[in-house]
Order: C-alpha cells, then structure tokens, then sequence
C-alpha cells in the first residue's frame, strides 16, 4: 500500500472513502496517506492493510498560523496540522519518513515507543543518535515494526517544540489477527496536551537562563481543543459523536510538556485493555492518569441516555508548591440523538490534582495479558537515584539568573549527576570513535545510600547541588539488567515518567518510601510491558529487561523541564556477535551539526 501525505481526505461515509482510495491506488508516483482527522481510525480498522508493507510518509516542518485563547500566532507543525499527521501501519511493516526542514528551527523527531532494532539510527533525539535537522535540510527515517502493535506516537525532540509536534502512530494487528477482546464499534484517537501564547524555542532559552521553573501553560488540550472552560474557546471543543448500545476503544496519547494529567468521561466507566502498545488484562476504572509520554487505550459502552457527556482532562501533580494550570480541559461525548447545544454533564470529578492513590491503585491493577519470558536471573544490577538539585548561584545578576529555590539554579539529575547534551550525535562520536564528547563512567549506584526520600539534604542551595557531564553506562549485549529507580526528596520529591528509548521493560516492582531488596514484591507472572514508567512520588519503581538491540539509547524524565535541567542518562548497548546483533552503518544523508 502506497501512502500520500499531501492527498487530505473528507469523506462522509465508509463507501466514499474506499472509493477515493481505489481511484487512486494505481497512481505510483503519488504516496496517499489518511490525514482527515482523528475519527479516520474508525474506518482504517475495517480496511487493515496488507502486512509486510513499506509505507511513505512526507513529513514537512512548517509553521502554521492558530487563533487560540484570544491570540494569533504561529506553531511548528507538521504539514501545517495540529495535531500533527497519523501514521497507520501494521505491525512488521517498514516505515520511510523523509522529513524536511521549511522552518526557522533546528528539528528532529522521535517514534515514541518503537523498539528500532537495529536502526538506532533514526530513532531521533537531538544530539544523542542524530545531530538536528537544519533549516532547508532533509533527513529520511528509516525502520521497520518488529513485534509492535498497538498505540504509540511521534514527536519533536529538540527544545520544547513537542509542544505542538506531534502525532499518533498505530499499529494494526496482522491481517487475519483480532484484538484480544471484541472487536469495538468504533475507534478514536485522543491526545492530550499544553498549550502556550509563547514561541516555546525561546520559552525553553529563558527559562535556563533564569535558573528558575517554567511558566505554566496557559491551557490544556484535548486534539488541539482547549474547550469551552477558556477564554475564546467556546466553540474550540473536540466532539466525539456515538450511537446507544455500543462499545468503542478510545486510544489515549499524553503529549503533555511538563504536566501529567487526569482522564474521564461523565458517568461512563473505562476498561484499559492496552497500555504502552501491549495488551493488558482489562482493568475497569473511573480515571486514568496519563504522563507524557505514556499511552493507554481504553472501551467505553455507551450505555447512558442520550444527551451529551464531558471528557475531561486536569492536572496531576504530585511535587509540593509546584504552580500548576488548574482549569479544566473538556470534550464532548455526544449520543446521536442529543441537541447540539444541550448542556454537557459534566464529567465525573476528577481526582484532586495531588491524589496519589488514584495513580497507584490504577498501576497495581495493570497486568500484561499474554505471558512472556520474563528475565529470571540477571546479570546487571543497577540502581538510579532521580530527584531534582539546586546548584549555588554563581552569576553576576542573580535576580535574572537564579530563581531557583533560595536563590540557586534548578537542576535534576541521576545518580547525581546532572546529564549535558554533547555538541554532537553521541551516537556518532560513539561509532567513529570521536574522543572527548562524553564518557564512560555514569556510577551503576548512588555514591552513598541513605534515606533517599526523607533524609536527604534539603537546605538548597548549599548541599544540594549536582555534578555535570555527559556520562554513559556502558551495558554487554545480551545482558539481563534489573534497574531500581528511586525519587528522591532532595528538594521535594514528585512522580517522574521516566522512558527509555529503543526498549521496553518489564515493571516488575512498584512502591512507596525507599526501595528495599529484603521486603520489595516482585511480580514475575504478568507484569506491565512499557516504555515509560511513572516512578512514584517518594517511591520507587523496578524493572527489567534484556539488552538485546545494540546503540545509544537515551533514558530520560519525559516532564521536558525536568530533561532540560538534565534529568537522563544515556545507555550505551555494546554489539553482540554477528551482523544481526551488530549496530548498521550510519545512513548516507545522516544530518550535520
């Protein structure tokens, strides 16, 4: 199947739509790819395409002029959309994106969630496995879906341009292969999001050089819509229209910035049956939380009387006098049958921005649904601190320059040590053998073990500061790793989501307080599968996986603010033996810094 990224289709019907696809699938030249809306997933799911296909996709970097919040300005975005284009495949497929570069900005973009075996290469973080993409250049991604199904996303990942880059990535089971549960009425793709007044290349800039926390966003989104509880946004509302008697999957996608968030329908329950894009066992809640960087997706019955129902989406933040946005951000879940403009209920109350509780017993409940050779033994024990720091002030103008706590600059960090993008790919200094751009000594452990979550040193700026230095943790092909990720309360402790690129993980473990090996439970029969945890406030988090796919592969806070004050490291994975577990050659057009 040839895809088209310029070919926008509006179609009003099943039939209409598969017409216009078959009087275009002999033009060769042409790639066609569905970009209507987030409702065309619906129709995707009945018309599943052949396996084993390479799909094309022409992303553009541009600018878009948007009339939000009483405001004009311009984002970047792909293809001038907002949100950005939905790349559809089916698991073993090949995808080529050639993305090109028609902005003021330095660009590169990441595939959240795929595991690009062997193609390290095009997985996408700036400076860590490809120098940005520069105005006027182009740079093609190149890498195929092995055993991956289910939701996952793209995004920007240079600066804070994910704010408004980003975009669903769905992946359909083989032809022939059903979802593990009935097969839904409906699908509907939901991504939650912040939105900001602010070019967010320069908002990024101004906050490093204040040393101070970032401005809170000035609204959240629900598919780019803030709705109607913000100023100028009464009609500005996502609508998802549905029949009576029947069950839809809704794919949730948090691209949120420096918020995690909460998410229910009104008097609607939700059954999460995937979550990272594996199949869980079906989990029935009120609420989800979702941290940037993590995806659920989720069956709704409509089985309320027709009216209309609000999606909500509102703040999770588990830090302790953090600024936050407290307004609401509402969609609309209306029955076929309800008045267009008849009040929506309103959703059932979301938790309380600091609710905990919530958060855990949702992640207690989260079980993998088909039973895997989960690493028994390992080989590689590891164990990361993560917190935040704040370094002494050492600036002339300390009231522009350090606005952290007690007047010092805000810092986080990983075993204390506060990582530093290198001025180059690191994944190129590491294959060409490029000296003095990063090294090889990030500690496995913290230097001293105390109590991490109510002992630590709190009397910033003077004994909380972190060290810099772009380290790397060096790991044997084939190892078995167990990771233990600890938040600290060195300046106060907060729930992280931490991912990983280029895998994912086993969460083995999950708890309050410090990690101990002498009373920590381990699930060993179906633990989650996922590529980015939430590490609990004042908790920790164990995981385990095999490191099977050679590279540089960057682990990092997904809260930006917190990856931009360096809370990451990143794990080299060295070759194993053989071509098929040996890291490729760099691709030919690989961008320069």
């Amino acid at each position: 199947m040839i895809l088209c990224s310029h070919f926008l289709l509006h179609t009003t019907s099943h039939s209409k739509m598969i017409s216009l696809v078959n009087s275009f699938k002999y033009v060769l030249p042409c790639f066609i790819v569905f970009l209507c809306d987030h409702n065309m997933v619906e129709v995707m799911s009945q018309y599943w395409p052949k396996g084993g296909s390479t799909r094309f996709y022409d992303f553009k970097v541009q600018m878009l002029k948007v009339n939000k919040l009483c405001n004009t300005r311009n984002i970047v975005t792909i293809n001038q959309m907002y949100p950005g284009p939905a790349v559809y495949a089916q698991e073993g497929d090949r995808l080529i994106i050639k993305l090109t570069n028609e902005t003021p900005y330095n660009a590169s973009i990441h595939w959240h969630g795929v595991r690009q075996i062997r193609s390290c290469w095009s997985d996408g973080p700036s400076y860590i496995t490809q120098c940005p993409v520069q105005p006027g250049r182009t740079f093609t991604y190149k890498f195929t879906l092995v055993k991956q199904k289910g939701t996952l996303f793209w995004h920007a990942h240079f600066s804070w341009l994910r704010a408004t880059v980003y975009g669903a990535l769905i992946i359909y089971p083989k032809k022939g292969v059903p979802y593990p549960f009935k097969h839904p009425y409906e699908e509907h793709t939901i991504i939650l999001g912040e939105y900001w007044n602010k070019d967010l290349v320069q908002l990024e800039r101004i906050v490093v050089a204040s040393g101070g926390p970032a401005p809170v966003a000035e609204a959240y989104t629900i598919n780019g819509h803030p709705g109607p509880n913000y100023n100028c946004s009464a009609n500005d509302v996502y609508t998802i229209d549905v029949v009576p008697g029947q069950t839809y999957m809704l794919r949730l996608i948090g691209t949120l910035l420096h918020m995690e968030c909460f998410f229910s329908i009104a008097n609607h329950k939700l059954t999460i049956v995937e979550a990272d894009g594996e199949y869980t066992k079906p989990l029935t809640t009120d609420h989800v939380m979702l941290g940037p960087g993590q995806t659920v997706n989720v069956l709704v019955t409509t089985n309320q009387k027709i009216g209309r129902y609000s999606m909500a989406m509102g703040p999770y933040m588990s830090g302790q006098n953090v600024t936050i946005q407290h307004i609401t951000s509402i969609a609309y879940f209306q029955y076929v049958g309800a008045s267009p403009h008849s009040v929506a209920l309103p959703a059932s109350l979301l938790p309380r921005f600091d609710d905990n509780l919530v958060v855990k017993t949702v992640m207690d409940g989260l079980k993998i649904l088909q039973i895997r050779n989960i690493p028994k033994e390992i080989d590689t024990n590891l164990f990361f601190t993560i917190g935040f720091n704040v370094n002494k002030c050492v600036s002339k103008t300390p009231k522009l320059n350090c606005q952290g706590s007690n007047g010092g600059v805000m810092a986080t960090s990983m075993n204390n040590n506060s990582f530093i993008k290198p001025t180059i790919s690191l994944l190129q200094a590491y294959y060409y053998h490029i000296n003095g751009h990063f090294t090889e000594d990030f500690p496995g452990y913290p230097l001293k073990f105390y109590d991490f979550v109510n002992g630590a040193p709190n009397s910033a700026p003077n004994n909380t500061g972190s060290k810099n230095g772009t380290r790397t943790k060096v790991i044997e092909y084939g190892s078995r790793v167990q990771l233990i990720l600890q938040d600290t309360g060195t300046v106060t402790s907060e729930n992280h989501p931490i991912h990983f690129h280029g895998y994912s993980f086993y969460v083995i473990g999950y708890g309050s307080g410090n990690y101990n090996p002498k009373t920590a439970t381990f699930n060993l029969v179906d633990p989650p599968y996922m590529n980015t945890i939430g590490v609990p406030v004042g908790g920790w988090a164990a995981i385990r996986f095999v490191a099977d796919n050679p590279g540089v592969w960057f682990m990092h806070c997904h809260l930006e603010v917190h990856m931009t004050w360096g809370l990451g490291v990143v794990l080299i994975v060295k070759n194993g033996q053989g071509p098929m577990e040996t890291l490729p050659h760099p691709p030919a057009d690989m961008p320069l810094c």
